[in-house]
């Protein structure tokens, strides 16, 4: 399990870390290094998933969605400098729960 959510994290990282590269070369007018860096480590992201166990593709990328929005709240708080309000942690709330649901409920 430790494996799992550590590659999600990994992955998390990639896709916003790539995204917000390519945000900056577009939207705030930073050197076009800044989006072939980005580009390149959003491969990267699309490579990282496959290392996950689980045998669906559909399931991995729903639960990594999961991850994804904590990370995304977490990234904005500390890098965009965007406090998160209550509404923010409870949507984070509802979403680890959804997660949760759908890699370890037991399945007959």
């Amino acid at each position: 399990m430790l494996t799992a959510i550590l590659i999600f994290v990994i992955a998390g990282l990639a896709e916003i870390g790539g995204g917000y590269l390519v945000w900056l070369w577009l939207r705030e007018s930073k050197s076009y290094w800044y989006g072939v860096a980005g580009s390149l480590i959003l491969i990267l992201y699309g490579i990282i998933p496959t290392l996950q166990s689980f045998p669906s593709f559909g399931r991995v990328y729903a639960a990594y969605g999961g991850v994804f929005v904590v990370l995304a709240v977490l990234w904005g708080w500390f890098v965009d400098k965007k406090t998160p309000d209550m509404y923010d942690w409870i949507g984070t709330a509802v979403c680890v729960a959804g997660v949760s649901i759908m890699l370890w409920a037991p399945r007959g």
